[in-house]
């Protein structure tokens, strides 16, 4: 039992270590975003593009907004399970098709017919 207490606990300190690397690096990744964005941001108020007031304010929205976690699309976290809606086809009202289907009928009367008059011979 002794081997799986100490891998247990090794298990643990992995997930640890793991979630302050994460933690970690989504710190340094927040703060280059900034500075990114700070240079845009003087490089536009130096061209005179934009005043000081504007670019503080849009380098707050751009972290504000990176900061907001994302909804993945293809791993959402449904409240209740999905519907299901089955749909019966509906008949066809093509006159073209009708009048395919109605053609198709009367080959096969007619090579039913031809086969029974083979027989009989």
């Amino acid at each position: 039992m002794a081997g799986f207490n100490d891998l247990v606990q090794k298990a643990f300190y992995l997930g640890v270590g793991v979630a302050s690397y994460a933690a970690e690096r989504a710190g340094t990744t927040l703060t280059e975003l900034r500075g990114q964005a700070q240079k845009l941001a003087d490089e536009l108020v130096a061209r005179g593009e934009m005043t000081a007031e504007d670019a503080r304010r849009m380098v707050d929205e751009m972290v504000a907004r990176a900061q907001q976690p994302t909804e993945t699309p293809t791993n959402p976290q449904p409240t209740q399970p999905r519907r299901i809606e089955i749909l019966e086809d509906e008949p066809e009202t093509d006159p073209e098709a009708q009048a395919v289907e109605n053609m198709r009928e009367q080959i096969a009367n007619l090579q039913d017919e031809l086969r029974r008059l083979k027989r009989e011979q």
